[in-house]
């Protein structure tokens, strides 16, 4: 079966956001139009203080997690912020699936599961229509839908590390716009 479904794992900070954000990069300088979440560090005097999530079509953003200043569950010393992983997070998924290319989800990890909304979200638009995904998915955590992405026979799975994180993004956006390029995803079957 042909890949549709590009998953990017790696130790933490090491570049998967990046990666997802160079491939939408380039994916929108060939002409498509790429949707759904990123998520972004928020930083004070060179710490990580939390993560924002932000929509990639509207670049509205909400705080998905913080050290301090959010109530919501504990995972390690952030605070995730339920509601907007509910809201704004599964409306940019939504608006993914009816009008872009291309659906990205940064990241499938602990904090985004923790909001069955937003899991539902995640399974509907990347495994629920044919459109073309790319998806930053955490190493180690185990979960059913971290399973069902990386068991999909659509799905391919690239690690990225310090030595290859310039050529995975450009080695992925290649493949996705070969995709996009042979099959006709316009209507979102």
């Amino acid at each position: 079966m042909v890949t549709r479904i590009w998953l990017l794992t790696g130790e933490p900070a090491v570049g998967k956001s990046t990666a997802i954000s160079r491939i939408l990069f380039e994916l929108r300088t060939a002409g498509f139009a790429p949707g759904g979440v990123l998520t972004r560090e928020i930083r004070s005097h060179g710490e990580r203080e939390g993560f924002q999530l932000v929509d990639i079509s509207s670049d509205e953003s909400e705080v998905l997690a913080e050290v301090k200043g959010i109530t919501g569950p504990r995972i390690g010393k952030y605070r995730v912020n339920l509601k907007a992983l509910s809201t704004l997070g599964v409306i940019a998924l939504q608006h993914a699936t009816l009008e872009s290319d291309i659906i990205a989800v940064d990241e499938v990890g602990p904090m985004e599961l923790l909001s069955p909304e937003f899991r539902r979200a995640i399974q509907a638009a990347v495994l629920g229509v044919k459109k073309p995904a790319v998806c930053a998915v955490h190493k180690r955590f185990q979960d059913p839908l971290i399973e069902k992405l990386r068991n999909s026979k659509e799905s391919t799975e690239n690690e990225i590390t310090f030595e290859n994180r310039d050529n995975i993004p450009l080695e992925t956006t290649k493949d996705i716009i070969q995709y996009l390029r042979s099959t006709d995803t316009s209507d979102g079957n």
